[in-house]
């Protein structure tokens, strides 16, 4: 969706309108002005900027096509796209729902809080690492922590153990504190906004956990989304850069 902020800050990039200054700038401005430590742009951030203005250029061009789908080229789309996973898709343990207990009258449930669990995980654990590596670990996390609950309660040293030469320890300092978080909260955040209160996950995540364990219609755009509607629009914009990615959500 293409936000009223997000046009007028291409608009900027692109040369067209000048950019508000906020007090604070207009501060340090003033202050450079009178002590003459204004600092001179390098060729390395002018050739930066101009490729950045170039690139706002092209995406301010191409902004009427980026959701100008008809319902038909969706259902289109849509019905190819799941076609494609059924004949392709891989055997992942975190695609297995977690299921509650049913009888003959009473259909089997999905435990739909476990499943945001198992979604949220296996996200993080995917960020900037390969699916075969990930496996390991995430058969390894789960038995050592099957519930958000059993997480909570483990300590960041045990964390860090089981995280292990995944890198970017980070992510797996911020799971244990959400978790920590929602299990004091009493419930698991189920839409995409709530989602993106918990401390360390972002839009994307966010969108594939309430997406996938919560069936609400939002959005999940990484850089396979952009490439394809980019190719599929023909955008000429470069899909690597922040403005085009944010055009696409």
């Amino acid at each position: 969706m293409i936000t009223f902020s997000s046009y007028f800050h291409l608009l900027h990039l692109a040369g067209r309108i000048p950019l508000p200054i906020s007090k604070s700038s207009e501060h340090i401005k003033a202050n450079q002005s009178l002590t003459g430590n204004k600092k001179q742009p390098t060729r390395r951030s002018m050739a930066a900027q101009k490729r950045r203005k170039s690139a706002a250029v092209a995406i301010l061009n191409d902004t009427d096509d980026i959701e100008d789908f008809s319902k038909s080229e969706t259902l289109a789309i849509r019905s190819s796209l799941l076609r494609w996973y059924d004949e392709n898709s891989r055997d992942l343990p975190w695609r297995t729902p977690a299921v509650g207990a049913g009888s003959l009258l009473t259909p089997v449930k999905v435990d739909e809080e476990q499943r945001a669990y198992v979604v949220w995980v296996s996200e993080v654990m995917l960020q900037q690492t390969r699916v075969p590596t990930v496996m390991g670990y995430f058969n390894r996390w789960m038995e050592k922590w099957p519930t958000i609950r059993d997480l909570s309660s483990a300590s960041l040293e045990e964390v860090n153990q089981i995280w292990a030469g995944l890198g970017y320890y980070r992510r797996a300092r911020f799971l244990l504190e959400g978790a920590k978080s929602i299990v004091d909260e009493g419930k698991f955040p189920r839409s995409a906004s709530e989602l993106r209160c918990v401390k360390g996950i972002g839009d994307y995540t966010a969108g594939a956990i309430a997406s996938i364990a919560f069936n609400e219609v939002v959005p999940v755009v990484d850089g396979n989304v952009v490439r394809v509607i980019t190719r599929l629009r023909t955008i000429s914009a470069n899909p690597k850069e922040a403005g085009t990615v944010k055009l696409i959500w």
